[in-house]
């Protein structure tokens, strides 16, 4: 712990850039949606499958039945039902959460060289979560719909891709129907980025302490982004299984939203529930975070060689 605090406490990064983190942060999602997508599809498809009659088998067995049972109904490309929508908004989602990170680091940051401490950097990760949200809900909120239509006996597919379901959605509630799940998005945002950064900044921390240059390196970089990504989800997981479930529901399933359906999951389902499908997304989170923060060092380092002042 005093090798940490040594690192906290000495003033070597310059203060953050928010324009840059856009920048980088939009590179380093579209990263970590290319190499995550099919596991995310197997996460959402679990959390929404209907619940079986009594004496029936469950839709899918588990993560490697729901595989199975896409490639065999749907071919490969089932898995990647939906990525039309994170891939399209991905760049600004991730741009503005990486932006939102560096404002909220800047906002904190006392002098142009001012090292944050721990808990700083949580509320500069948490302070991510506001402004992602505007454009990840309305993404998420058609990628869950394209993931789960077609599924299971009888399954209707009512959109035709992304602009199609876009469209629908808004002739059929108008905004707040595009936006639905945004409370529930919101309430997984806010801590699960707060600890993303946190996990991610305290290893690259523990990584240049016991480097001989002072450097961060490749395998650090992987690391400590696939171990970020990990804790997201721990904490996370609950509000999202609660946020597919509200998303992908028939208008007016759950009147009182969010609260309406954790009780409906508690009672029925019981607590487990709340994480149903993390099997999937604990093995899809290291590599693709891992593929964010590697793209996002891979920008810095780009923007260091030809524009060293930016």
């Amino acid at each position: 712990m005093a090798v940490v605090e040594k690192v906290q406490n000495t003033p070597t990064e310059r203060k953050a850039n928010p324009l840059k983190s856009f920048i980088t942060g939009g590179f380093g999602g579209i990263c970590n949606v290319l190499s995550g997508h099919p596991l995310d599809t197997i996460k959402v498809r679990l959390q929404t499958m209907p619940r079986p009659a009594p004496g029936e088998q469950p839709l899918y067995r588990g993560t490697f039945d729901c595989a199975a049972k896409t490639i065999r109904n749907e071919g490969v490309r089932g898995l990647y039902k939906g990525m039309s929508a994170p891939l399209t908004g991905v760049a600004p989602i991730f741009a503005m959460c990486f932006a939102g990170y560096a404002l909220g680091k800047r906002l904190q940051q006392r002098g142009e060289e001012a090292k944050l401490t721990y808990p700083q950097i949580f509320v500069a990760g948490s302070f991510s979560g506001l402004f992602s949200t505007f454009i990840m809900a309305p993404g998420e909120r058609i990628k869950v719909l394209l993931q789960t239509q077609g599924i299971g006996p009888g399954g209707e597919k009512k959109y035709n891709g992304m602009i199609d379901c876009a469209v629908k959605l808004y002739k059929e509630g108008g905004l707040r129907s595009v936006f639905k799940g945004s409370c529930a998005t919101m309430l997984r945002d806010l801590p699960s980025n707060g600890l993303y950064f946190l996990v991610y900044e305290y290893i690259q921390d523990v990584a240049k302490a016991n480097s001989k240059t002072g450097e961060i390196n490749t395998a650090s970089t992987i690391f400590a982004g696939g171990a970020a990504g990990m804790a997201y989800w721990l904490l996370g997981m609950p509000a999202d299984v609660l946020k597919s479930r509200l998303q992908s529901a028939p208008e007016g399933t759950y009147k009182h939203g969010v609260r309406s359906v954790f009780k409906d999951l508690i009672v029925k389902d019981g607590p487990l529930a709340l994480y149903r499908g993390v099997t999937p997304i604990m093995i899809r989170a290291f590599p693709a975070n891992a593929a964010c923060f590697f793209g996002i060092e891979l920008a810095n380092k780009f923007f260091n060689l030809v524009a060293p002042s930016f």
